[in-house]
């Protein structure tokens, strides 16, 4: 028995089989270790008893409440050694913490140094230091293709058995939706707006499959 392997019967095997649609991984970032820009610049602030460095990594309405907690900080961390390390800690947490409620992420505390934060990030950090983006589209376009030619060669391999009975169609399905939201994923990140401190101008999102 042959199935219809076009996207009416894909989307039909879909709903019968009761695959839900990939969820969107979350996104990384190392704006939580203790050795990324957030803290540096926590460190920086209280260094030169000065708070408008850490003021940069959060929204206006947020201010108030970094600058008194840097108040409160300056003051804790005359009275010694180790007050001055459990104030310092609080500050980086409070900063971190309001920082990434601006992106809309959770905190789930400071990260130790010395993580890995794969390839992507340190290439962009060094694109911003040497004004050169060269690397980082190099590296994007090999992941991208890497990616993008082995999810088309498993979605069309699996397509030549999509009719051999219930089975050889899930697993078409199963290499099918991989294979459209890989592209539907890229496609928005391309064109969508990114979660900030300030909202980018509006783009078309993309079709929700």
């Amino acid at each position: 028995m042959r199935f219809d392997t076009g996207p009416i019967a894909v989307a039909a095997l879909f709903a019968t089989i009761g695959m839900s649609p990939l969820a969107s991984a979350p996104a990384l970032a190392h704006c939580d270790g203790l050795d990324g820009p957030v803290v540096a610049a926590a460190r920086g602030a209280l260094e030169a008893g000065d708070v408008k460095p850490a003021l940069i990594w959060v929204q206006k309405a947020d201010e108030a409440e970094i600058s008194a907690t840097f108040d409160r900080a300056l003051a804790v961390r005359r009275l010694g050694p180790q007050a001055r390390e459990l104030a310092d800690l609080h500050f980086y947490e409070t900063l971190v913490r309001v920082h990434r409620a601006g992106e809309g992420a959770a905190y789930t505390g400071l990260k130790p140094a010395g993580r890995d934060p794969g390839p992507a990030i340190p290439a962009a950090d060094r694109a911003i230091e040497t004004a050169d983006l060269k690397p980082v589209m190099a590296l994007l376009e090999k992941k991208v293709n890497t990616g993008l030619v082995e999810r088309f060669r498993q979605v069309i391999e699996a397509r030549r058995h999509a009719g051999d009975g219930v089975e050889g169609g899930r697993r078409y399905v199963a290499a099918y939706v991989r294979f459209i939201h890989y592209v539907e994923r890229l496609h928005e990140g391309a064109v969508g707006p990114v979660q900030g401190h300030t909202e980018e101008p509006a783009a078309a999102t993309g079709h929700a499959h």
